[in-house]
């Protein structure tokens, strides 16, 4: 025996729910037949919706676990074959180097030639 049957079971509040829609969209006339039939076809959609969310949240999780696993590898930090770890080189940027000359000259000039 199969652990998963093809044909799965409904909740009874899924069936409930449906059937609640069904009576709240009822027409004039209708009869209790035609009621339960499209409570069945509201009920059909409601499970065709959650198997689409399972899925979709299935996907997700697996992509969260690729992207956390890639930044596990990102932030572990890799030692070459011979022992010593890699060199980082650190550069810095001119604009704020240039901004402090350039205020440092300023003041000098105020300084100077301000009297």
């Amino acid at each position: 025996m199969s652990r998963y049957s093809k044909k799965t079971q409904t909740s009874p509040e899924t069936q409930e729910e449906a059937l609640k829609v069904a009576k709240a969209t009822q027409r004039p006339g209708q009869t209790k037949e035609q009621t339960k039939l499209i409570a069945q076809g509201i009920q059909k959609g409601i499970e065709l919706y959650k198997k689409q969310q399972k899925e979709r949240s299935r996907e997700l999780n697996k992509k969260l676990k690729k992207v956390s696993g890639r930044l596990s590898q990102l932030n572990a930090p890799e030692i070459e074959e011979g022992g010593v770890e890699p060199e980082f080189i650190y550069r810095q940027h001119w604009l704020p180097w240039l901004l402090l000359g350039i205020s440092w000259a300023g003041f000098v000039a105020f300084v100077l030639f301000g009297n």
